[in-house]
């Protein structure tokens, strides 16, 4: 297999369980749900190679071809049967494999009529920035990740000069930031946890709401996790954790993010909220 974006994430999920007892049990789920998104995601690569409206061409392509927030608006359109279908087998794996929470929403969403789970899944693709507002709406929103990674991915953004802190593709706020090497410092991007576009944004700028005053934007950092700072806002109690490649290379964001569960705990319990949640839902 190629080294593809899904195996290196996989790769670091495994790799990352055992150093961490603490989130093993979320890695592991973690290691299902990123399975399930990457035949997803190699499915509907491989379909959309086919000809427009050819026999290999299945609704279900045309349906995750929709545009996102943010772009033309193609007017509202129901999941077709094969999304319903795969989104009810991702629905299996979560009852058989999540957190006793999220399992039980699952068995209880496995028992909803289709109409039910085709307006969960049209609620979450459009959703206009805001994040899922319960349980079932971040199964959806798992389940439709590797959807949006693939439709954005067949777009060429023009990312230059952008600077807002929303998305420039789906409009959702960032879930977390990345830092690379820059001359002799680092440079900051966000990253969108959902269609995963990446875009340069100051360091010293609070992405909930612009706060400037560096004296306002503490800074945290765990000795069990050099590489990954809590950054904060006094003004409005956010919080952002964002992935330094400087300090390790071989970091995956949205892998590593999800390992350093007591950097959420420590944020919350001192009063911040998470700007945006992952796809767990946490």
């Amino acid at each position: 297999m190629a080294n593809t974006a899904w195996k290196r994430r996989i790769q670091r999920a495994e790799k990352l369980a055992p150093q961490h007892p603490f989130a093993s049990e979320i890695l592991s789920f973690y290691l299902r749900v990123a399975r399930f998104q990457q035949n997803i995601y190699q499915r509907i690569e491989r379909d959309s190679a086919s000809e427009p409206r050819s026999a290999g061409v299945t609704p279900a392509i045309e349906w995750a071809s929709r545009p996102l927030p943010g772009q033309q608006d193609a007017g509202a359109t129901r999941a077709d049967a094969a999304t319903l279908d795969c989104f009810r087998q991702f629905i299996e794996v979560v009852q058989e494999h999540g957190p006793a929470r999220l399992a039980q929403v699952a068995r209880d969403l496995g028992t909803a009529p289709n109409v039910t789970c085709s307006d969960l899944l049209d609620t979450v693709w459009a959703a206009n920035g805001e994040p899922p507002a319960n349980p079932d709406e971040f199964l959806a929103f798992a389940f439709l990740q590797p959807h949006a990674e693939f439709v954005r991915s067949q777009f060429r953004l023009q990312l230059e000069g952008y600077s807002h802190s929303v998305c420039p593709f789906c409009n959702r706020k960032p879930a977390l930031g990345v830092l690379r090497q820059q001359g002799d410092g680092a440079r900051r991007s966000l990253l969108c946890g959902f269609c995963l576009t990446e875009w340069e944004f100051r360091r010293v700028v609070c992405p909930g709401c612009g706060q400037e005053d560096h004296t306002k934007l503490p800074v945290y950092t765990a000795e069990q996790f050099p590489h990954i700072r809590v950054e904060c806002c006094d003004t409005c109690k956010s919080y952002i954790k964002s992935i330094d490649l400087t300090k390790s290379g071989l970091a995956e964001p949205l892998v590593d993010e999800l390992a350093s569960v007591p950097l959420n705990l420590w944020a919350q319990e001192r009063g911040y909220a998470k700007l945006h949640p992952n796809l767990l839902g946490m």
